[in-house]
């Protein structure tokens, strides 16, 4: 199935942000270069790496909004995920610069969900979309509210344009 073209162009002259002129939606976006121990012996990034590329935009994601997923935890919280899916439409290969576009999209009582747009950063085209859902717990592993910095991040986040 052929994916929705996804057109991303600067939002508000902060490179850190971009604007989809497809949907007007709102993104947040991390720049990462591929390593060579993210390709498998056919010389491609091998699926399971797309995860950490997603961890990467979402901690980048809530640095960039003042706070790090460490003070998260510092502060008594965790967010395992719980669920994920990924579509790949194209292949990235060694050493190739990517976009990571990350945007905060559910968010429940104790529950949250981000979604993910990869990007080949010189070439433009799709890479993967894919998201990840979490739950809030403590450090016990017991499921509790999602915490009020977390929740911010939501309410703050600008949504359309």
């Amino acid at each position: 199935m052929k994916p929705k073209p996804f057109m991303p162009e600067i939002y508000k002259n902060n490179e850190k942000y971009v604007r989809d002129r497809t949907t007007g939606l709102i993104w947040h976006r991390a720049m990462y270069r591929t390593l060579y121990a993210d390709t498998d012996r056919s010389q491609v990034v091998y699926h399971s790496n797309y995860l950490r590329y997603f961890e990467f935009g979402r901690t980048s994601l809530m640095r960039d909004v003042a706070y790090s997923y460490k003070e998260i935890e510092e502060s008594g919280y965790i967010y395992p995920i719980i669920d994920l899916g990924v579509a790949f439409y194209q292949p990235l290969y060694y050493d190739d610069l990517m976009f990571i576009h990350t945007r905060p999209v559910n968010l429940e009582r104790v529950r949250l969900q981000f979604d993910y747009v990869v990007t080949h950063a010189e070439k433009g085209y799709l890479v993967c979309t894919g998201y990840t859902k979490h739950c809030a717990a403590n450090t016990s592993g017991h499921p509790v509210a999602v915490d009020k910095k977390t929740v911010h991040l939501w309410q703050t986040f600008p949504d359309k344009i």
